[in-house]
């Protein structure tokens, strides 16, 4: 057998873990390449519970988690950090995903080491570059200087090509991993969670925790959960709150109170599975859950006046709302009282894939470097 690929896969987050932990597990079990784990630890605790979740070791650990660290020194820490492990691993390419401030830094970094790179979940704009911030340029700047582009949709490879990205720097049309990590959680996870909701309640999910809602958009997005609960005696809201104070500190002050809003620390990934399949509508800001939620069949609403994933509005699982008070609370109570509105969405076909986007990326991987 000629020698390994040694690839090298970054990330930091725990949207990014979730994402690369199938792409991780798939290049473990392929004798053609050599998978080497390096976390920055840009979420320290949240990105842990999914590691272990996993049963992921990391080979490098940076852990680069400060309190308080603002973009320019955690992309400098990235930067530098990362140097030192591709000078001392040499790897053949390094894999990178999505959309955060590791993915963009590592990216720079592995291509000033003049390392082919791979963008896992490529493709992906709003052409805002002001939303969502900073996450649009972030995957700007790593379409820009990868080699490989590793896309979820059609769509996605449209927005490549829209984009001026030079088609010599390969597209493909994988699907999402996402979708990998949530069937490979639901076959494997066994446990029971009890999440102490009345069964006798219809259940809502929100999350909300998006640098660009900070403020005033989060300030409405409480008060239309307020609203829908005023509106519907039946309703329960459970919200796994972000400890960023940004948020935290907003959503206790309007939603502490309330008797039927339930407010719970962050979910490890298996139970916030769970919660979603429980869930009768979800709404959220997230963009995974976006991509997860119609493979569950619920309903969501997206919190966000744009969106990078049109695939999802388009198939008809999810809708727009942003933070308009009147319209979240419009279309909630829509899908609430009508059953005919309510299976449309869940009904919906997931247009992000099949389970088996990492198997793809890992064949591809092959073929072009072994």
């Amino acid at each position: 057998m000629s020698k390994k690929i040694k690839a090298g896969i970054v990330f930091g987050t725990r949207p990014e873990a979730i994402k690369m932990a199938p792409v991780v597990l798939e290049f473990q079990k392929r004798e053609e390449i050599e998978p080497i784990v390096i976390v920055t630890a840009q979420h320290r605790q949240m990105l842990d519970s999914v590691l272990n979740l996993f049963n992921i070791t990391p080979d490098f650990d940076l852990n680069l988690m400060r309190e308080n660290q603002n973009l320019w020194e955690l992309t400098s820490n990235i930067i530098l950090s990362t140097k030192k492990v591709f000078e001392e691993i040499k790897p053949d390419v390094v894999l990178v995903h999505g959309d955060t401030t590791t993915s963009s830094a590592s990216a720079l970094s592995a291509f000033y080491g003049k390392i082919p790179i791979g963008h896992v979940e490529a493709g992906l704009r709003t052409f805002n570059k002001d939303y969502p911030f900073p996450e649009e340029i972030n995957r700007v700047i790593v379409d820009s200087v990868c080699d490989f582009h590793f896309c979820p949709t059609k769509g996605s490879i449209e927005n490549l090509k829209k984009s001026g990205i030079n088609p010599k720097y390969e597209f493909f049309e994988t699907g999402n991993t996402v979708i990998d990590a949530l069937f490979h959680t639901i076959q494997n996870d066994k446990n029971e969670y009890d999440f102490n909701l009345d069964k006798n309640l219809r259940t809502i999910l929100l999350t909300s925790h998006r640098r660009e809602n900070f403020g005033e958009p989060l300030e409405n997005i409480c008060k239309a959960a307020l609203k829908i609960i005023e509106d519907n005696s039946d309703v329960q809201i459970i919200y796994p709150v972000h400890p960023n104070p940004n948020v935290k500190n907003t959503v206790e002050k309007y939603l502490s109170s309330n008797e039927r809003i339930k407010l719970v620390p962050p979910l490890d990934y298996a139970p916030f599975c769970s919660l979603m399949k429980q869930a009768e509508i979800i709404l959220t800001d997230s963009g995974g859950i976006q991509e997860e939620a119609p493979s569950l069949g619920v309903p969501t609403i997206v919190l966000r006046d744009e969106t990078e994933r049109p695939e999802a509005l388009l198939s008809g699982g999810v809708k727009l709302a942003g933070c308009d008070i009147s319209k979240i609370t419009s279309i909630v109570n829509t899908l609430l009282g009508d059953k005919n509105e309510y299976e449309k969405m869940s009904k919906a076909v997931n247009p992000y894939g099949d389970g088996l986007a990492s198997k793809r990326i890992a064949d591809i991987i092959i073929e072009k470097l072994g």
